[in-house]
């Protein structure tokens, strides 16, 4: 973990503060709280979204919000949602079905609510469709997609699940799990919006058992953990899910995400905004 993902947390608390309703006679306390647990932490033992699942356990306590993010989650998938045919369409009139449903898909991963992160999901999808992928292992992915009987599918945002899904129908495989959050974190996806969007006509849905956003292999459920040993191949989606599983070096395990911060740019080697598929065995870190 780099410290500048520490400076990045504590830019974000006031926000958070303020979407968990803290009262504001609580609040010095608690910040001075989660300062002091940050500067407590072993970086090189440390993941960025564990940290950050810490401290808004630490923000619950003082909270009766339940999913502070609710009604920006609802937002984006209903604006995704009403343009699907659009999107399909578009995918069925291209040259490649799976490269454009592939970059889309991708292209998703834009939408989030985290810190400083400012999204246009218009000229996103423009670029996604017309840019090259900075970091492109899609031709091998494309022949696991082939020759996988189980493939698991680690879910992100919302809003992007609903490109998930139009990747889902379009690679059209016939045993595909999609992981999701055990519960509300920032603006991931969970079973209940999953299932609200469609995910559910082109994959089973499997909470992963822990509430980080990300997949953090040593806090997850044992049936997800069987489910991720077992499979034969495994799909990640965005920053969060990297972050978790970077060190993995697993050539089943392609990240698919869209960079946004300078410390994901220099693992990868590709410029904010650029986006990236690349399988694990490939990481140089």
């Amino acid at each position: 973990m780099s410290y500048e993902c520490l400076i990045c947390q504590i830019k974000s608390l006031q926000q958070r503060l303020d979407k968990y309703e803290i009262p504001e006679e609580k609040r010095d306390r608690i910040v001075s709280d989660v300062l002091k647990k940050i500067a407590a932490i072993d970086l090189e033992k440390s993941y960025s979204p564990e940290n950050t699942r810490n401290i808004l356990a630490k923000l619950k306590e003082h909270s009766t919000v339940e999913d502070p993010y609710r009604e920006e989650k609802e937002n984006a998938n209903h604006q995704l949602l009403s343009r699907y045919n659009e999107f399909r369409e578009l995918v069925n009139k291209s040259s490649d079905r799976f490269d454009t449903a592939l970059r889309l898909a991708v292209a998703g991963n834009i939408i989030d609510f985290g810190p400083g992160n400012h999204f246009d999901l218009e000229e996103t999808i423009k670029k996604a469709l017309t840019s090259d992928i900075a970091v492109n292992d899609s031709k091998e992915l494309r022949e696991e997609i082939k020759k996988a009987k189980t493939i698991l599918y680690l879910a992100d945002n919302c809003g992007e699940v609903v490109l998930d899904k139009l990747f889902l129908e379009t690679i059209a495989h016939p045993n595909v799990w999609y992981a999701v959050r055990n519960e509300p974190v920032l603006n991931d996806v969970t079973e209940k919006e999953a299932r609200a969007v469609g995910i559910d006509q082109f994959a089973k849905i499997i909470p992963n058992g822990y509430d980080a956003p990300s997949t953090l292999l040593h806090k997850v459920s044992s049936q997800f953990l069987e489910l991720y040993n077992n499979a034969d191949l495994i799909i990640s989606k965005g920053m969060g899910n990297f972050e978790g599983l970077m060190h993995e070096n697993n050539p089943r395990l392609f990240f698919l995400f869209m960079v946004k911060c300078p410390v994901i740019s220099r693992k990868v080697g590709a410029a904010k905004g650029e986006l990236v598929v690349k399988r694990s065995k490939k990481l140089t870190l």
